[in-house]
């Protein structure tokens, strides 16, 4: 049996540039991947299938169009049949929480597929299959913290970064991504005319530049949406030692950045305590720039 992990992926800030003519959204992100998430295990030679347990397994229907079994489909289509086998979905992160999970677990049965195969994550046949499951899996397939732009297809080279002591929760509640996009308002064609974050403005001063320079511009829809994401960042942002609370993607997922791991694991418990309908994670992000900077205080 293979292995691979489908870690969360965190969007640190979330721009709305404008929209394509095809209707889909034009973006700019800074994308993290937690040290949480789901597991994927592939079993060689059975017939192609997937089965789901974990604790959200619940959530997630085995159907056709699951993504892990769309980027089996893929993979035949792409590079030929080669050695497939049965997939077992262990589903440890939330459903339609904005923190790419469903692209996780793609991108993992990608990795497992080329390893049952002996062919290299940098074959651009395997990126052409990421790219065709959707915008978020190419991202998900080497799991490195990046500038992603376009409709999310478009990667940055990677980033020196650090681990970083964050704090994940969830208020249980699913959010509709297209929802949130139609709320936006934007026309087909439509462009904001505000200048790109680049590599050059995020290596300054990075973290700083995150908490006062960027946003989710998806956040303030949400919450409209969603009261109970406006009560998890408040929570996130009154513990001691936070640095910045925000929604990742759509929601309703959102992340605190703490000064330390034991002020990230003294949060956890509280907010845990408090509210145990949420789902929380103790866990932690590469972040560019968190080894030069400074332990004050940076809001959010």
């Amino acid at each position: 049996m293979l292995t691979e992990f489908a870690l969360a992926k965190v969007n640190l800030f979330l721009h709305v540039l404008g929209r394509r003519p095809d209707g889909y959204h034009l973006l700019e992100s800074l994308v993290a991947f937690a040290d949480h998430g789901d597991e994927l295990h592939l079993l060689p030679g059975q017939p192609l299938g997937l089965s789901i347990e974990g604790p959200f397994a619940g959530s997630l229907a085995v159907a056709e169009d699951n993504l892990v079994l769309r980027a089996a489909r893929a993979f035949v289509a792409h590079i030929g049949p080669g050695h497939l086998g049965r997939f077992v979905l262990v589903k440890a992160l939330p459903v339609a929480s904005g923190i790419g999970g469903g692209s996780a677990d793609a991108a993992a049965a990608l990795r497992l597929l080329a390893r049952a195969n002996d062919i290299p994550l940098s074959d651009p046949r395997l990126v052409d299959c990421a790219a065709m499951l959707g915008a978020d899996v190419p991202a998900c397939l080497d799991r490195k913290t990046r500038l992603i732009s376009g409709i999310g297809h478009e990667l940055g080279p990677p980033l020196a970064s650090e681990p970083a002591p964050v704090l994940l929760v969830n208020p249980g509640i699913g959010v509709e991504t297209a929802e949130i996009f139609r709320q936006m308002g934007l026309q087909p064609g439509q462009r904001h005319e505000k200048p790109p974050v680049t590599y050059e403005k995020l290596s300054l001063q990075p973290l700083h530049f995150l908490a006062s320079q960027t946003r989710n511009d998806l956040q303030p829809i949400a919450e409209s949406l969603v009261p109970a994401i406006t009560e998890v960042v408040y929570a996130l942002r009154r513990q001691a030692g936070c640095w910045l609370a925000r929604m990742s993607g759509s929601g309703a997922t959102c992340y605190a950045i703490f000064s330390n791991a034991h002020a990230r694991n003294a949060a956890a418990r509280d907010i845990a305590a408090r509210n145990p309908g949420w789902w929380v994670s103790a866990t932690a992000l590469r972040l560019p720039g968190w080894d030069i900077v400074t332990r004050a205080p940076m809001g959010g």
